[in-house]
């Protein structure tokens, strides 16, 4: 795994970060008229969702969708980590980091920048921003024996593309015979 800090500060507060949960609980609002019974977003189906979703006002179903993909998303993920499968895996992280730009809207130009820099590097199986966005950095799942010019690389273009310093570190998570697989891919 591979951080990379686009260099740009948030501040939550600063941010809409708190008008993106306000959507969602309108969102959970408008679902417990169709699914009285659910408790978050989290209970509720892309099946569910697609059925009442063009009942809702666009951005709250734009904020609901990506939720809801994402909650898809992670329990694919969990499915690719089992099957050892890093393509698979990073291909969700892709769409996951689409999802955050499209739907969620908490991405901006340097954290794009980095996720497409980063998914055309050797070696890189997927990228996506990580945290709340808004700022911050990205995370890249990368091949083990390339993270080092990978890292190389992506800081170079991000300094041409985007005129800013990145940094980045290269990680190992802890307890994973995944990590230790991709290795030999």
């Amino acid at each position: 795994m591979v951080i990379a800090d686009s260099g740009v500060r948030r501040s939550l507060a600063k941010t809409e970060y708190n008008q993106r949960r306000a959507d969602c609980e309108k969102a959970m609002e408008l679902l417990r008229i169709y699914l009285p019974d659910i408790q978050s977003l989290r209970d509720v189906s892309l099946t569910q969702f697609e059925e009442f979703a063009n009942t809702f006002p666009e951005v709250i179903r734009k904020r609901a969708r990506h939720v809801i993909e994402e909650i898809d998303r992670v329990q694919k993920a969990s499915v690719c980590l089992m099957r050892e499968d890093a393509q698979g895996f990073g291909q969700l992280m892709v769409e996951g980091h689409q999802s955050l730009r499209d739907l969620y809207q908490v991405s901006i130009p340097e954290l794009d920048a980095l996720v497409e820099i980063a998914i055309e590097i050797e070696g890189c199986f997927g990228s996506r921003l990580t945290g709340a966005g808004f700022g911050g950095c990205t995370v890249s799942l990368v091949k083990k024996g390339l993270a080092d010019n990978f890292t190389k690389v992506l800081k170079e273009k991000y300094l041409i593309q985007t005129g800013k310093q990145a940094d980045a570190y290269i990680c190992q998570p802890s307890r994973s015979v995944f990590v230790e697989k991709i290795s030999v891919c």
